[in-house]
């Protein structure tokens, strides 16, 4: 799998090409606001390293989803809402995936409606 792409937003996000509005960043992760918030907390957790989508990543075998996970537990943690989050990997674009990098959404700070969608 490609350590980046030069094509992609993301990777143009992680590399400091385009701005955005850094919530957290680890190692291996970056966190950052979505622009276009679904809830009153909504920020994206993305690997630094390029997959297109969760599928991929857990392919890979490395760990990096279980990392994602935390960094989003984290990030729950930091923005206060706990242990009340929302965490969702949209893949294919049927399923409203428009960045093919993978990402875990965090949602909260309101209630989370089910079925989703």
């Amino acid at each position: 799998m490609a350590q980046s792409d030069p094509e992609c937003l993301f990777c143009k996000i992680v590399g400091g090409e385009v701005p955005a509005e850094i919530v957290r960043e680890g190692e291996r992760t970056v966190a950052f606001r979505d622009i276009n918030p679904q809830a009153p907390t909504h920020v994206l957790v993305i690997p630094r390293e390029h997959h297109p989508d969760v599928a991929a990543a857990a392919r890979a075998g490395t760990g990096l989803v279980d990392e994602i996970a935390r960094e989003a537990q984290e990030v729950a943690r930091g923005e206060g809402i706990g242990a009340d989050y929302r965490m969702v990997f949209n893949t294919g674009t049927g399923a409203g995936q428009t960045v093919f990098h993978v990402h875990a959404h965090v949602l909260g700070g309101r209630g989370m409606e089910w079925p989703p969608g």
